[in-house]
């Protein structure tokens, strides 16, 4: 019992100093003090936990170095290395004060490898890492008394907060020194820095050779970096501190605008600096500039007085010597080798003081440019002038009288921002470019005339045409609107709808017919007289004119603006439109070129113009014509004026009059008597169209026709010049056709649309047509079954009222 009591005490003992050890290294260490050592494992944490210290190894190594790093970001990211040239080779290190004061590392046999080094005996200090990265060795009792800052000892990385001194006294400042690779802190061959004299500006040396210069600093931007043209200073966050320290220093610092961005410029082995910003959301560290990133911003490409562009109109990297130069060694400079530079062409004469200056402008200053304080010593060109060595000048915003008295080198062409420069050429090289000045402003003067005559000579047709145009307007105006009820309204009535017809101004329609000469005059009759007209587009017309007091031809107006408007077939003569203005009221109808039929059928000279395929076009033509208005138009429509004369030749269209009738018959007998009984006035003009000879002593063609066609001597109807023996058979058919549409009784006449069936058909069988009594009579027995009918005109003729 007692043994098992002292295994109990001695198993809780143990579980105390475990959970002891844990507690104690869970504790974060915030200050470095002489009785607070950091141990390899340790490490020291910033008050916001933003920045920690402590012993670290690079990927594929085994050596240990102490630096700091962001807490909580991955993969690890070293900003500052302490021991970089002296690694421990084993995890026994640590980090502590000595007696003296100053920090040290220290390895496992108590052997110092990196010392803060601040003499003479320090006394009471602490180390503190602050929340900007920085590592401060100080007073415990006055932090701000600081002796020793990691911020004025930096490695590769530029942290916000950190003041690169500049001093023109102390020279060249190589701040920034990158690691030898990525996974070797040691210093590597390049360095960053800044170049006090003249104006400052970054540069990036191999060695003690440069490799790229950010420009002269304006205040705001550097200005050989084109990208801080487009953004405020605020975004890149440079700012030189005033006014200088006693021993004349300056500080260059960098503040992000917004401080809660985690920012940094870093150095890498291989002489490339980049500007990064962490990125919380995707959790990685964002480019936002990486130099040098083209061919023209390495360190002098193309040579001495030579100009690299890189914009999208040129090759990336094109060299080019500037004006007054030429290529120092043509062979290289022809295989691409530009190192050599260029130089003159003609020598300065300073004695004479006779050279003079041309202008580059979006440039990258040269290097090694002096800023030169003009006070009473005359303008920046004057001080250029007086000074034989002086090679450029310009005044650069910002900076003030710049001069360049060594070669003319690192110059870069951009295709947005930059600054002039004035280069120094000798009189000649002025003079010469005087002249082909002079040359190409004659050039551009002669071009810039002709473009002048050739623009007034654009506007002057342009205006000729637009004047053109309107006097066309103005003569021929048409309107493609429905008539204004008002007119129609005095015509017919408010019971009607308004037709939906164009109109023309009275003025156009009198400009298209001469003021309605005589010479355009083509016929009168009851309804007033027409006219022939032209528009000046070249459209013919044909003008029908209201006389003025005829009350008929009034009637006969309202008919055809309300009836013919609507009818729209290829085989009628189409209404065009309608003028109604004060007391003129006229119609204007499509103009037939070529006559009526009746112009060439009863004109035996005339006649032979009509082959037998013409007339057959015009008889099938106008058969259209009537199907059209019998049938399928929206109105039943007789014509009551079926002659030749109402036939366009050559058109094959039908002429409608004002005598037309709607027909609003409903019985059987109604349907089959207005349409059928005029098939034979159709039929009638049919065999007139395939007469040579009259009938007169039979009295009629229609007995002429029968004579012949119950005698079978029907070839003797058609004129034998107007076909060939292989139409006659085809002629034949269409007389038999002709006759069955001439018999006495409507109930016996074919329908139109059978007519043109067996017109368009070879194979239907065709009846016999009834002899004709060439007579009228009133008992149709005979045709209904002995049932007595008697025939009267039931047309129908309807007045159209408006509503």
């Amino acid at each position: 019992m007692a043994k098992f009591k002292r295994n109990l005490t001695l198993v809780t003992t143990l579980l105390i100093l475990l959970q002891l050890c844990s507690i104690v290294s869970c504790i974060t260490i915030t200050l470095i003090t002489r009785n607070n050592t950091i141990r390899d494992g340790d490490t020291l944490i910033s008050e916001e936990e933003v920045f920690e210290l402590g012993f670290f190894s690079p990927n594929d190594s085994s050596l240990r170095y102490v630096g700091i790093w962001y807490q909580n970001i991955q993969p690890q990211t070293i900003v500052w290395v302490a021991n970089r040239e002296k690694p421990l080779s084993d995890h026994n290190g640590a980090i502590k004060l000595a007696d003296d004061g100053n920090l040290l590392v220290v390895d496992g046999k108590n052997n110092t490898v990196w010392s803060t080094n601040v003499p003479p005996k320090l006394n009471n200090t602490v180390a503190v890492l602050l929340e900007t990265g920085d590592l401060v060795l100080c007073s415990d009792s006055d932090r701000d008394t600081r002796y020793w800052e990691s911020f004025n000892n930096p490695t590769d990385t530029f942290l916000p907060g950190m003041r690169v001194r500049v001093n023109p006294s102390i020279g060249e400042n190589h701040a920034f020194i990158p690691w030898k690779s990525e996974t070797d802190p040691s210093p590597g061959r390049y360095s960053m820095g800044i170049d006090p004299f003249g104006a400052i500006e970054i540069v990036i040396w191999e060695g003690e050779t440069r490799k790229w210069r950010s420009g002269p600093w304006n205040s705001a931007i550097f200005t050989g970096v084109p990208d801080m043209f487009h953004f405020t200073n605020y975004i890149h966050g440079f700012k030189l501190s005033s006014p200088p320290d006693p021993d004349g220093s300056v500080f260059l610092t960098y503040v992000p605008s917004n401080k809660d961005d985690l920012s940094r410029f870093r150095i890498r082995f291989d002489g490339i600096v980049k500007q990064l910003r962490w990125n919380r959301d995707a959790r990685n560290w964002t480019s936002l500039q990486v130099k040098p990133s083209k061919e023209c911003e390495k360190y002098n490409r193309c040579g001495n007085y030579s100009v690299c562009n890189d914009s999208k109109d040129f090759d990336s990297g094109k060299c080019s010597c500037i004006y007054g130069f030429e290529p120092a060694y043509q062979n290289q400079w022809n295989k691409g080798n530009f190192s050599g530079g260029c130089k003159r062409r003609v020598s300065l004469n300073c004695s004479d003081k006779v050279d003079g200056f041309r202008v580059l402008k979006g440039m990258k200053v040269p290097d090694f440019g002096s800023v030169v304080s003009l006070n009473k010593s005359g303008t920046c060109k004057e001080v250029c002038v007086r000074d034989c060595s002086c090679k450029a000048y310009e005044v650069v915003p910002g900076i003030g009288c710049m001069i360049w008295t060594r070669d003319l080198i690192d110059m870069e062409h951009f295709e947005h921002g930059g600054n002039s420069i004035n280069i120094r050429l000798a009189a000649s090289e002025i003079g010469g470019m005087k002249e082909k000045s002079k040359f190409w402003i004659i050039i551009f003067s002669t071009i810039g005339a002709l473009m002048v005559g050739l623009c007034c000579l654009c506007i002057w047709i342009l205006w000729n045409f637009r004047k053109r145009v309107k006097d066309f307007l103005r003569k021929n105006r048409e309107y493609s609107v429905k008539p204004t009820s008002s007119m129609f309204q005095v015509l017919v009535g408010d019971q009607v709808d308004t037709p939906d017809l164009p109109t023309f101004s009275f003025n156009s329609v009198a400009s298209a017919t001469c003021d309605f000469s005589e010479e355009n005059k083509l016929g009168q009759g009851g309804f007033g007289t027409v006219y022939k007209g032209t528009f000046s587009g070249g459209r013919e017309i044909a003008v029908k004119r209201l006389s003025g007091k005829s009350k008929q031809g009034l009637e006969e107006f309202k008919n055809e603006i309300l009836l013919i408007a609507k009818l729209q077939h290829r085989n009628l003569v189409r209404l065009l439109g309608c003028c109604i203005e004060n007391d003129e009221k006229i119609l204007l109808y499509e103009y037939m070129p070529n006559n009526s039929l009746d112009h060439f059928l009863f004109d035996e000279s005339k006649q032979r113009n009509l082959e037998w395929r013409k007339r057959w076009d015009i008889i099938g033509g106008i058969a259209r014509g009537l199907l059209y208005l019998h049938r399928d138009s929206r109105l039943k429509i007789i014509h009551r004026d079926l002659k030749a004369l109402a036939i366009s030749c050559w058109t094959r269209k039908l002429i409608l009059r004002s005598r037309i009738l709607v027909w609003l018959g409903s019985s059987t007998t109604d349907k089959i008597r207005p349409t059928r009984s005029e098939l034979s006035a159709h039929m009638v003009i049919w065999l007139q169209s395939m007469q040579w000879r009259g009938g007169s002593e039979h009295g009629s063609l229609i007995g002429y026709a029968w004579h012949l066609w119950s005698q079978g001597k029907t070839k003797e109807l058609i004129d034998p010049t107007m076909m060939d023996n292989r139409d006659v058979n085809e002629a034949i058919r269409y007389i038999h056709v002709g006759m069955l549409c001439t018999q006495d009784s409507v109930i016996y006449r074919p329908n139109m649309g059978s007519v043109l069936l067996m017109l368009e058909s070879q194979t239907s069988h065709l009846p016999r047509p009834r002899q004709p009594t060439f007579h009228s009579f009133l008992n149709f027995g005979e045709i209904l079954e002995g049932q007595n009918v008697a025939t009267v005109n039931d047309i129908t003729l309807t007045t159209v009222v408006g509503r």
